[in-house]
């Protein structure tokens, strides 16, 4: 008989902030119930546990039967619950105070739930700095599971991580359980057997040996076909079978159970790493293409796969070098976190109120990771995910305006590093709106808060090269040589749009809006969208900026003296909010210096995210009010003074109002980017372009534009829900 080897099985269920109640619904009914019912059956296969807060939020409101019977499982010593930070945020993206207190108040939670406090915590993405290790023990949790990926950049061979260790930062000790890339792959792809006999191999290595597998209970039905393989044809059955058959001398055990039942292997200190398959996606594009075309070349060589465990990728935090967008969120988030900390230490009085509480949630909700990166997964690519992180965040700066007993009009204008990139942008706020302005970055609005929806009409994303689109010109191609390496999720190629090749496009300024353009005269939208023939200086042009404050009205006024073709004009564009009309963010150009009789075609974008595509509820309108067509229609409209767009199911009527007849081109902007049910079309903002074609008959020409946010119906609905939950009746 082998000898004893214990084996820790650690389940992760996870589902975002803002996703979907049908998603919730499937994942709860192909893996996570499905599992649950096939873990009774063997009372001799133990698990730790892992169901992220925002996971867990939904399946008390929806299931709380499951929760009664993990209860069960868990004082029966079946199942060990893990605890964490609440709504699964990368620890590295968020500050200390935030992951303790996130840790905390999960901690808690599951005290409330489960019979006893968790002692151990999975680490989200399992992204790790080893000052994580002091934050954890701050929040009174003794141990964490982390890859095998972690150990072996640290210098560990295989051989050496039949067991957990010792970690330490500034005195404070953690327990680190490593996780066997081995396992993530056999469980649940091979067959039970082939996992049964690694165990039996590990056991006769080292006496005492302590194995982990940990990784995503979606791999358990929720992933392609993984719903058929694991219960419809028994995979999961036939493999807890044969840890049943062979308990005497395969121990299923918990990390807790380990932990009392063998010593550490030493003492470790682990670089900053994640799973390797993350520190990958973290790489630019042209790096990750390089990796892949370099285990194309070598795949074949007998040393390959010992040179390749020892080839390291990127960092998580360059995700937000990666991907602008992330990095938006993130400087968002942070200035949430570092305003709730002024009012902790400047009036605690109102951090004890439930107000300040409630806020706390929100910013929490807002850290949750998944739409801060991109890799498998639809992640960044998806918009109702960054949505969530949008409302989450407004909703926390509302209830702080709220907590500061702001006037019922206000307005204020203030600049200073916002978005951490070393300049100063400017912040203008009211009651109704807050827009982010960066005069160092083509004076681009690149946030605009609607306070009463919840939304920021600006979480645009850009389109840009992907390592997965030469995928998909390779198929279009038919040249499938070792190309499907880039799909990492399954092996089969999954289209969801047909003709996907055609639809690849790639943006050289950022979607957002006050995006100023200089055009070839006669310009059609079709050129404009081939992005060919600009000016090349206008989009991303360095403006001098001022701020003008009174108690009514604020104005930042950005100035800078052009170099075009043909004209050398002096650029002014003023954007001002007042008390009298809070949801307006009123916008003048003005050019001066202009040469007489020598064309110009100037034009101005906006764009406008959060808002579906192809729904009849969604759809822009003219100046006679008349409907258009959906938003994912395109539009070419001419001497127009007034256009909108509707998004019925938000609540929000945005209207643009010119002073002077404007063209109007308005198309979508669609990313193509994979997710686990294959490749696919994502309208990320629609584009609406003015633009004034002229002959200037004197150095001077100006034009304002009106940009009216009304969400009154939001509001209604908000107050709607509340009024109706405070009437309710309480079921005894």
């Amino acid at each position: 008989m082998p000898r004893q080897i214990r084996l820790i099985l650690a389940i992760h269920n996870h589902q975002p902030v803002g996703n979907f109640d049908g998603v919730f619904e499937a994942a709860y009914q192909d893996s996570y119930l499905p599992f649950l019912d096939v873990l009774e059956q063997f009372p001799a296969v133990r698990i730790s546990l892992h169901n992220s807060g925002s996971l867990l939020d939904w399946i008390e409101i929806h299931h709380p039967e499951y929760i009664a019977r993990l209860s069960h499982l868990a004082e029966r010593g079946q199942i060990e619950i893990l605890g964490g930070p609440f709504y699964e945020p990368i620890l590295a993206s968020i500050p200390s105070r935030d992951r303790v207190g996130q840790m905390r108040a999960y901690r808690n939670h599951l005290g409330e739930l489960f019979p006893g406090k968790p002692r151990g915590m999975w680490v989200p993405e399992r992204v790790w700095e080893q000052s994580f290790t002091r934050d954890a023990v701050a929040a009174e949790l003794e141990y964490t599971v982390l890859d095998d990926f972690h150990f072996k950049n640290a210098g560990f061979g295989d051989e050496e991580l039949y067991g957990y260790f010792e970690t330490e930062d500034d005195g404070k000790m953690l327990h680190v359980f490593p996780i066997s890339e081995k396992l993530r792959y056999t469980i649940p792809f091979a067959a039970p057997e082939e996992t049964i006999a690694w165990l039996r191999e590990v056991s006769e290595k080292q006496l005492e040996a302590v194995v982990a597998f940990g990784d995503d209970g979606e791999k358990f039905g929720t992933w392609p076909e993984s719903k058929k393989h694991v219960y419809e044809d028994g995979w999961l059955v036939r493999f807890f079978e044969m840890l049943t058959a062979n308990q005497d001398w395969i121990k299923v055990v918990t990390f807790s159970q380990a932990i009392e039942q063998v010593s550490p292997l030493g003492r470790c200190y682990l670089p900053d790493c994640s799973y390797r398959e993350m520190t990958e996606w973290a790489l630019p594009t042209q790096r990750q293409l390089e990796l892949i075309r370099l285990h194309r070349q070598h795949k074949h060589d007998p040393a390959w796969p010992e040179v390749r465990k020892r080839l390291r990728g990127g960092f998580w935090r360059n995700f937000l070098v990666k991907y602008p967008e992330s990095h938006e969120m993130y400087c968002r988030m942070r200035e949430i976190s570092d305003r709730l900390e002024d009012v902790r230490r400047a009036r605690p009085e109102l951090a004890a109120t439930s107000l300040f509480e409630s806020a706390q949630d929100h910013l929490y909700r807002g850290q949750c990771n998944c739409p801060y990166w991109h890799g498998a997964f639809g992640g960044l690519y998806l918009p109702h995910l960054r949505n969530a992180i949008y409302h989450h965040l407004i909703a926390a700066d509302n209830q702080l305006e709220q907590l500061l007993e702001k006037p019922h009009r206000w307005v204020e204008a203030t600049a200073r590093d916002f978005n951490l990139d070393a300049r100063q942008e400017v912040r203008l706020a009211s009651d109704q709106l807050v827009a982010y302005v960066a005069p160092a970055r083509g004076g681009h609005l690149y946030e605009l808060d609607v306070r009463g929806a919840r939304v920021n009409l600006l979480a645009t994303l850009d389109r840009r090269p992907e390592p997965y689109h030469e995928t998909i010109l390779a198929h279009a191609s038919g040249d499938l040589d070792g190309q499907s390496e880039t799909a990492a999720v399954s092996d089969e190629i999954k289209f969801k749009q047909a003709d996907l090749h055609l639809k690849l496009a790639y943006d050289r300024w950022p979607r957002k809006s006050l995006v100023d353009h200089v055009l070839p005269s006669g310009m059609t939208l079709h050129e404009f969208q081939a992005g060919e023939g600009f000016v090349g200086e206008a989009e991303q042009a360095v403006f001098q900026a001022s701020l003008k404050r009174s108690d009514s009205r604020v104005e930042a006024v950005l100035t800078r003296r052009c170099r075009w073709e043909r004209q050398s004009p002096q650029l002014t564009k003023t954007l001002a909010l007042d008390t009298g009309s809070p949801s307006l963010l009123q916008i003048e150009y003005l050019l001066e210096d202009l040469t007489p009789g020598v064309p110009v075609h100037f034009a101005v974008e906006f764009n406008f995210s959060s808002m579906a595509s192809q729904a009849d509820d969604r759809f822009y309108y003219d100046e006679e009010g008349m409907a258009l067509g959906r938003l994912g229609s395109q539009q070419v409209l001419s001497e127009q003074s007034r256009f909108g767009l509707v998004d019925e199911w938000l609540g929000l009527d945005t209207s643009l109002e010119f002073s002077r007849p404007t063209g109007i081109w308005a198309f979508p902007v669609e990313t193509v980017s994979q997710s686990e049910g294959g490749f696919e079309l994502v309208h990320q903002s629609c584009a609406v372009v003015l633009h004034w074609e002229f002959v200037p008959e004197t150095p001077r020409w100006q034009t304002s534009i009106r940009l009216l946010m009304d969400s009154s119906a939001a509001q209604a609905r908000q107050l709607a829900r509340r009024s109706q939950s405070q009437t309710m009746p309480v079921e005894l």
